[in-house]
């Protein structure tokens, strides 16, 4: 099944996207807490992650380099309304997959199912195809 954690603080921005991501057919999990999302990327329930600029008094500049470290290959996609450009040029540069701005209105939500579902389908296509013998 495909794992996406949406890490937000803010509780109706994450019950949103999860509404939306849960009606699309995906195995959602919701949290407030960097250690939540440590131990969903460890345990390899999550496969990609909607990560909010700021999170659990941490800034993704300092998240995005551990989540990597602790799986590189998650699939980390920003979800912010406002960064700088230096600071979107450092997150690429740690392996970020995409920046989407947070859904504010339903007709906003359509960029961000989009990401996710590109996220998953490039996934797929990593994986290596079994041989039959």
């Amino acid at each position: 099944m495909q794992g996406l954690l949406i890490a937000d603080e803010d509780l109706d921005s994450r019950k949103s996207m999860a509404d939306l991501f849960i009606e699309a057919g995906y195995n959602v999990m919701v949290t407030n807490s960097a250690a939540n999302v440590l131990y969903g990327i460890l345990k390899k329930t999550a496969q990609v992650v909607l990560l909010s600029s700021e999170f659990d008094e941490l800034t993704a500049t300092d998240l995005v380099p551990i989540l990597k470290k602790c799986d590189q290959n998650l699939t980390i996609i920003l979800v912010s309304n406002e960064i700088s450009l230096p600071l979107m040029r450092k997150l690429r540069k740690e392996g970020i997959f995409y920046h989407a701005l947070k859904p504010v209105k339903p007709e906003d939500r359509e960029e961000i199912r989009q990401a996710v579902e590109c996220a998953f389908e490039n996934l797929q296509g990593n994986k290596p195809h079994k041989t039959q013998s």
